[in-house]
């Protein structure tokens, strides 16, 4: 498995609790290129000092939860950070991460099927009901055990390659994915040209509301802007095949946060032609990507989304394939590699 995907799918980060991956991008690019953080916290690298401003921005936050409640019990009660469908979290392990760094495992409860009762069996158990169990006898126990409320609580899942060793299975692809390409982007051009001034981001708290974009985009001021995120793959049974694994990066038209900048479409999908790079085309009518910020940074900025198709997104069972991985890395690079002062002024005043 592809060395950053893997450590960076492992680590715990949901909004506003990103350091683990913002301390992993800092040790990777260290001495590579210039490190600054905004006042939030996004992470920002930059390489280059002529030419047009080109920001690529993966974020670093996962969906997850934050602890509310510990009871008389012991038991932990939580709030979400970020969208989650309540069917995929029963049974579930997650690690909640106390304010030294300590994991504590726990599992979310459920009944045993024996005493259900008919009413019970109609319906999906509300979040609000549900609860971790972290093994404490009652509420000192856990507490003694380190877990205090404010904490971060996160799935738990060993990543891992699949029987097709191009299917990788884990949690947090969405949206460990871009902070891997940034890392590689990044790493490409320590050692390699290119025609503008390159930041490579990482931002915080995404998935409440593309916080961390908003103002590191501010701080860039770019002239193009290009979130590097995921999106849903339809390849499951029953699914429109719209996106499929293994077709490549998907282009995202627009979604409830941007309309993709048709002039950096027309570019993107020349240069995937000319560079023979398989991409896909995709839409969403809700969620939306670190552009819908990007593309609104000070006086705008022509802005698109690269993102990698995920099954089962939004949980912490999400599947993905490497050459799709692959593929999204090398357009960034040959799209990089052609948004010179000349390119960016036609995108910008000639679509």
């Amino acid at each position: 498995m592809h060395k950053h995907l893997k450590a960076l799918t492992m680590l715990n980060a949901i909004p506003s609790f990103e350091k683990e991956v913002r301390d992993y991008m800092k040790a990777t690019l260290d001495g590579q290129a210039e490190i600054s953080t905004d006042r939030l916290g996004s992470f920002i690298s930059k390489h280059g000092d002529q030419g047009p401003k080109v920001m690529m921005a993966g974020h670093m936050d996962e969906v997850g939860f934050i602890v509310t409640r510990i009871t008389d019990e012991g038991y932990v009660k939580f709030t979400p950070a970020g969208g989650w469908w309540s069917q995929v979290m029963l049974a579930q392990q997650f690690n909640i991460t106390t304010q030294k760094g300590k994991k504590v495992r726990g599992a979310i409860g459920a009944k045993a099927p024996h005493i259900l009762t008919p009413e019970e069996r109609k319906k999906p158990v509300d979040m609000d009901d549900m609860f971790l169990d972290i093994g404490a006898k009652d509420k000192e126990t856990a507490l003694s055990f380190g877990v205090n409320v404010g904490d971060m609580m996160t799935p738990y899942i060993e990543t891992t390659v699949l029987s097709d060793e191009k299917y990788y299975l884990g949690k947090a692809f969405d949206n460990r994915v871009g902070c891997a390409a940034v890392l590689d982007v990044m790493a490409h051009y320590a050692k390699n040209d290119h025609p503008n001034e390159l930041y490579g981001v990482a931002t915080v708290q995404e998935e409440v509301g593309l916080r961390g974009a908003r103002t590191s985009a501010y701080q860039v001021a770019p002239d193009i802007g290009i979130a590097v995120d995921t999106t849903i793959s339809h390849d499951f049974p029953g699914g429109s095949k719209e996106t499929q694994l293994g077709k490549g990066p998907a282009i995202m038209i627009r979604d409830s946060s941007m309309i993709g900048h048709k002039g950096l479409r027309d570019f993107v999908l020349e240069i995937a032609k000319t560079q023979d790079i398989p991409v896909q085309l995709t839409s969403l009518t809700r969620g939306g990507t670190d552009g819908g910020q990007m593309h609104l940074a000070k006086n705008g900025a022509p802005s698109i989304a690269f993102c990698l198709p995920v099954r089962y997104l939004h949980s912490h069972t999400s599947m993905i394939h490497e050459d799709d991985y692959t593929h999204l890395v090398k357009l960034l690079i040959a799209v990089i590699d052609a948004l010179d002062a000349k390119a960016v002024e036609a995108i910008t005043y000639d679509a």
